[in-house]
């Protein structure tokens, strides 16, 4: 399934900066996640994890494969900001917005 990025950022970054930044985030997420097709599952299940447990949930409340999925798309997230923002960019601060 195909998905559509867009990324948030108030340095004043020039459009051809802002579209190599899309790419490289694309790039790590896909790359982490193993392959493009997996960003709208893996993230649609991130999303319903989120929304009954929290943004923090106790490891120990989710199953075996909530679990893997939630740290799955943590690690994507996290490789995919630091590819387009640098790696001393804080999350909070990274806005992006994926859609299907």
């Amino acid at each position: 399934m195909a998905y559509f990025l867009t990324l948030y950022d108030a340095d004043g970054a020039s459009p051809a900066q802002h579209r190599l930044a899309e790419q490289r985030f694309r790039q790590a997420l896909e790359q982490t996640l193993g392959d493009e097709s997996l960003v709208a599952p893996v993230y649609t299940a991130y999303l319903r994890i989120v929304g009954s447990y929290g943004e923090s949930p106790d490891p120990d409340s989710l199953s075996q494969a909530e679990r893997q999925i939630f740290e799955q798309w943590q690690a994507a997230e996290l490789a995919a900001v630091a590819a387009a923002f640098g790696p001393h960019r804080y999350m909070g601060d990274a806005m992006y917005e994926i859609a299907f």
